[in-house]
This record gives structure tokens, sequence and C-alpha cells, in this order.
């Protein structure tokens, strides 16, 4: 049986983005509405804020150990010694922000991005040679990503239509194609948000406003559940020694009465594998 645990009571108003570092054992994530980005080190058990600026709707692990930061205008580097350097502009009349980024197995980056209005988000690519393009646009929300043990299938998920969808992924382009619906999520279990792979393909869903985690097989389909102590379970992401620790990030609403744990990290074992992230490629 899964085992729930509150890990860290960050009280985040908006939680995001968990991505756990294999190499130092460091598990880092967002607060976006406060534009800060904090970790926690499995070593000490202390958790720091890393980064406080322009609001991050995602961020990924450089090959190099350094974070690149999606923020509202722009990509950084964020190097050890906390400064931001080497930015890459972004201009997007349709999007807002970045919201949800994945590197890809080689080192490029799939940026969704928060619409202004209910269609024109959308899914940017960038490549490691500085190049980028829109792959798509349609949804208000672009949410959690994430790439099959195969490389041949990308998942993404549209938070506006509550629907997860998977594609046909080609590795040595890039380019994704036959997009078809796997899974549309009924009311009743809440907004499909971050996901993560398992090791074995299928794929774990945070449900905003749900209070649980949702398991879909590779083809969509639910064959269980776990339920989060929080109304807003954001996203989610393996870590530890053997990938077998569920982080699960969380948002707390202006209801939230104050001795809430809303907007902490839970930690979740039992709830299967995962596999160390792919690392982006854009500033080494």
């Amino acid at each position: 049986m899964p085992n729930v645990t509150l890990l860290i009571p960050s009280r985040c108003s908006l939680g995001e983005n968990p991505l756990w570092d294999e190499k130092t054992h460091v598990f880092y994530w967002t607060d976006i509405d406060t534009g800060e980005v904090h970790a926690w080190s499995e070593a000490t058990g202390q958790a720091s804020r890393i980064y406080a600026g322009p609001k991050v709707g995602g961020f990924t692990l450089e090959a190099d150990g350094a974070l690149a930061l999606f923020r509202v205008n722009d990509i950084a580097r964020l190097g050890d010694d906390g400064r931001c350097t080497r930015l890459i502009p972004f201009a997007d009349e349709g999007s807002e922000r970045f919201n949800d980024v994945t590197a890809d197995p080689t080192g490029r980056v799939f940026a969704g991005t928060i619409g202004r209005s209910k269609t024109s988000g959308g899914v940017f690519l960038y490549e490691p040679d500085g190049r980028s393009r829109l792959l798509f646009r349609g949804t208000g929300v672009s949410n959690g990503m994430g790439f099959s043990p195969d490389r041949k299938t990308f998942y993404w998920t549209c938070s506006t239509t509550s629907r997860i969808f998977a594609f046909d992924y080609d590795a040595g382009s890039g380019e994704v194609s036959r997009q078809r619906i796997i899974h549309a999520a009924p009311s009743t279990s809440g907004i499909p948000d971050g996901l993560t792979m398992e090791a074995a393909g299928s794929f774990w869903s945070a449900r905003w406003d749900g209070s649980r985690l949702v398991h879909h097989l590779p083809d969509g389909t639910v064959d269980r559940e776990i339920a989060i102590p929080t109304l807003r379970p954001t996203s989610c992401c393996f870590g530890g020694a053997n990938f077998d620790q569920l982080f699960v990030t969380s948002a707390r609403g202006s209801e939230e009465p104050a001795e809430s744990p809303a907007g902490g990290v839970w930690r979740v074992t039992g709830a299967g594998e995962g596999r160390a992230v792919f690392r982006s490629r854009l500033f080494c």
C-alpha cells in the first residue's frame, strides 16, 4: 500500500515543477506565484530558497547541473552561485508565460505556455543550437508532459479541456504527430495537471481540485489512484536513491485555513519506480 507523508511544510501559493537531481540527491520545485525556486537536500533534510525573481513557470536540469529557468519573458541559466546568466528572450503574443516544461532525450526542451485565451497557449520546442519553433497551439493551460521509455510517444496534458493526449514522437527531429486523446477526466476526479513517467511506461497524473494522483497505463487507461491530503496537488516526480519515492507539489488557495498543510510537498512510497529525468543542453 502506498504511504503518504508531508515532507516539506512549504505552504507555497502555487508549488510546481518538482524535479529530482540524481547526481546531488537534491529535490527542486518552484512557487510560481511568488517567483521563487526552492531546493531540498536529502543529505541534510533542509530546504532553502535558491532563486527569487521573475516568475518561473518551469525549469529543467542542464547537462552540467545548472538549472534552465523558463520565466515570463526569457529563459535563464541559474548557476551554483545563484546568479542568472545567458538569457534567451521569449516573446509570444498568444502566451502569458511558460507553464510546465520538460527536456527530451536529446537535450531539447518542450516548453508549454499559458495562453491569453483558451486556445492561444501551446508548446514550443527549443533546440540545443539555439533554434526554437512552435509545435502546436490550442490550449489555455499547457501542462504535464513526458516521453515513453521506447522514445516513440510524447504525452501532453491540456488542463483547459481536462484531457491527456498522446503523439507519435520522432527523437531525431523533435517533431510530434498523430495527436490523439487517451484520457478525458471526469469532473469528479479533478483537473489533470503535472505528470511523471514510470520506468515501465505508465504514468502518474496530479489532479488539481481532486486531492489525488491518478495512475495511467500507457494507453491512458486508469487503473488506480492515491489520495493526497490537500485539495490541489499540482505535479509529481520520482526521486530518491532508487527512484522509488514520489514527490508531490501542491498549491494553497486563499480559502485554506491557517493550519492547512496545503502548498506543501508530500512524499509517497509504494507507488512504483521512476527514472532520471532527461537533461537539457540549452546552455552547455
